[in-house]
C-alpha cells in the first residue's frame, strides 16, 4: 500500500487553510497546503476580523503580530445602530486590518512550525477509501499525487474538493450587489456601519492616510447586467449620484462586487474529507463574520483531527465538527439575510426598521443576543456534563497566576493543547487526569475574576469549556469528560 505523503492535505492557502495547518502542525501533525494561485492574493476581501476571532488569535499568540489592533466598538446590525460592548470582549471587530495581511501573519505561523505549502498548484481528482484520500493535482511541470490520511477543504466558495466530493451546496440565489473599490489619493468621510441615501447605502472604511475602500448598493441596479468585471467609471457614477462626492480624480486600486447569495454545505465531513471556511459557507460579507467563520472552523477541526491521526481520538469525535459547525454557519446565513432586508430593503421596509430600532434601543437582552450572533462570543456547544453556565462556552481571557507565575487563560492555550485548570482541586484531581498527560496539560492556577466559582475547568484546545469541578464537587465526572473529548486514558 502506498505510503502517506502527508497526515492531511489542506487544499486552499487561504486564512482558513492557514489556519488548520498551523494548528496541526502546533500538534506534531504533518501537513501539505495546495494552492492553485502562484503568489499570494494581493486584493483584499475582508478588512478585519470578529471580536471571537480576536480572541482565537489571542489564544495562540498569534494577535501581537498584528501590531496594534484597533476595534470599532459600535457598529450595527442591519443599519441599527448597536454597541457591541454589550458583551465582555464585544466589538464590532478589528479595524483596516486587510485580509492579505491576515494570511501574511498565518503562513508566516504556519511555515514556522513547519507546514509545507505548495503554490501553482490546481486540485483536479479526489479518490478516498476506507485508509486515506489520493488527491491528483496539475502543476506548471506535470501531473502530481498526494496521499494524506485526510482532506480538508478551504478552497473557496467554487471549491473543487466539495464538488469532487460530492457534497451538496443548497442556499438562495442573488437578488443583489454590494460594489466597492479601493481608492487612493482622495480624502472621504468614514462611514464605517453605512448610511442610507436616496437610492441606497453607502459606506467608507478607511485603510490608510489617503486610502479608503467605498462600498456601495445601487437599488436602481441591483444586480449587474453588463458582462466583464465591473468598470471604475461605473463606479464614480453611481457614488457622485448617491453621495454628491465626486471621487473621479481618485486612483483605484482595486474595483469588484459581491452578492448576497447565501449557500451552506450540506455536509461538512464526508468520509475522510473536510470542509471548512467559505468551501462550506457563503454569504452577505456583514459583520466581518465571512473570514472569521472560516478560521473559527479551523480552530474547531484542527485538534480533533490531530487526535484522530495519532489515533487518540474517540469514537464520533471527527463527527462533532459538523455537528458543532454547521450550527454555526446556518444562524451566520440567517442573520446576513436578516440584515440584508433590514439594511438594504426599500421604504417598504421602514416599518420594521423601526420597531427593530426601538426593540434594540429599550431592551438589553435583544442588544446582547445581536451582539452575541455576529460576534461568535455566545457560541454554546453541547457537553457531556450538566447546565453550569461555564459549559459548552468560550473561556474569557484573565489574568492570573499559573503555578505561581503571572500569566494569561489565554496564553495556556498557546501549545494548542487541552488545559485543565485546576484552581483548588487537589490531589484528587491530578490523579484523575494523570491518563491522558499526553494529550492535556494540569496547571495549578489563581483565577480571582472566574464568572462562577470552580475548582477546576477543562478548557478544549479550542478554548471551550469542557467540564467544571464545582466548589467542594472534586473530579466527578472529569474521566467521563476527558474520555469523551480526548479518547481513552494511556
Amino acid at each position: 500500500m502506498r505510503t502517506f505523503d502527508a497526515d492531511v492535505v489542506v487544499v486552499g492557502a487561504g486564512p482558513t487553510g492557514l489556519m488548520i495547518a498551523g494548528e496541526l502542525r502546533l500538534n506534531g501533525v504533518s501537513v501539505i497546503v495546495l494552492d492553485k494561485l502562484a503568489e499570494p492574493i494581493q486584493e483584499s476581501r475582508a478588512l478585519g476580523f470578529s471580536a471571537r476571532t480576536i480572541e482565537e488569535f489571542a489564544q495562540r499568540g498569534l494577535i501581537s503580530r498584528f501590531g496594534e489592533v484597533g476595534v470599532i466598538p459600535v457598529g450595527h446590525f442591519g443599519g441599527v445602530p448597536l454597541d457591541y460592548r454589550v458583551l465582555e470582549g464585544g466589538s464590532y471587530g478589528a479595524r483596516g486590518i486587510p485580509q492579505a495581511r491576515t494570511e501574511g501573519v498565518l503562513g508566516g505561523w504556519a511555515r514556522e512550525l513547519g507546514a509545507e505549502i505548495r503554490r501553482g498548484v490546481e486540485v483536479v481528482g479526489l479518490d478516498q477509501d476506507t485508509d486515506g484520500v489520493t488527491v491528483t493535482g496539475s502543476t506548471a511541470d506535470g501531473a502530481l499525487s498526494l496521499r494524506a490520511r485526510h482532506v480538508v477543504g478551504a478552497d473557496g466558495a467554487r471549491s473543487v474538493v466539495r464538488k469532487l466530493t460530492g457534497i451538496d451546496f443548497p442556499g438562495t440565489e442573488p437578488a443583489m450587489e454590494l460594489r466597492f473599490a479601493d481608492v487612493a489619493g482622495v480624502q472621504l468621510r468614514p462611514r464605517f456601519s453605512g448610511e442610507r441615501v436616496p437610492g441606497g447605502m453607502v459606506m467608507v472604511i478607511p485603510m490608510g492616510p489617503d486610502r479608503a475602500r467605498v462600498i456601495y448598493f445601487d437599488n436602481t441596479q441591483p444586480l449587474r447586467t453588463a458582462e466583464g468585471p465591473l468598470a471604475f467609471d461605473e463606479v464614480v457614477e453611481a457614488w457622485q449620484r448617491l453621495t454628491g462626492e465626486d471621487i473621479s480624480g481618485a486612483t483605484p486600486l482595486w474595483v469588484s462586487s459581491t452578492t448576497d447569495n447565501s449557500r451552506q454545505a450540506s455536509e461538512y465531513r464526508r468520509g475522510r474529507v473536510f470542509l471548512a471556511g467559505d468551501a462550506a459557507h457563503i454569504h452577505l460579507p456583514i459583520g466581518a463574520q465571512g473570514m472569521s467563520a472560516g478560521i473559527q472552523d479551523a480552530v474547531n477541526l484542527g485538534w480533533k483531527l490531530a487526535l484522530d491521526v495519532k489515533g487518540r481520538a474517540p469514537e464520533g469525535l471527527l463527527d462533532t465538527y459538523h455537528a458543532e459547525r454547521h450550527p454555526v454557519g446556518a444562524r451566520i446565513l440567517t442573520n446576513t439575510l436578516a440584515q440584508r432586508i433590514l439594511y438594504l430593503g426599500g421604504d417598504d421596509i421602514t416599518p420594521m426598521r423601526e420597531v427593530f430600532s426601538e426593540l434594540v434601543e429599550h431592551h438589553d437582552s435583544v442588544r446582547r443576543h445581536l451582539a452575541g450572533m455576529v460576534t461568535g462570543l455566545d457560541i454554546r456547544h453541547e457537553t457531556v456534563q450538566g447546565d453550569h453556565p461555564l459549559l459548552g462556552r468560550r473561556l474569557p481571557d484573565r489574568e492570573l497566576l499559573a503555578d505561581g507565575e503571572k500569566t494569561s487563560a489565554f496564553a495556556l492555550l498557546a501549545a494548542g493543547r487541552a488545559v485543565l485548570l485546576d484552581l483548588g482541586g487537589g490531589p484528587a484531581l491530578h490523579e484523575a487526569a494523570a491518563g491522558w498527560a499526553d494529550r492535556v496539560d494540569v496547571i495549578g492556577v489563581d483565577y480571582p475574576d472566574c464568572a462562577a466559582p470552580v475548582d477546576a475547568i477543562l478548557v478544549r484546545p479550542d478554548g471551550y469549556v469542557a467540564w467544571v469541578a464545582p466548589l467542594g464537587a472534586g473530579p466527578a465526572g472529569l474521566t467521563d469528560s476527558l474520555s469523551h473529548w480526548f479518547g481513552p486514558a494511556q
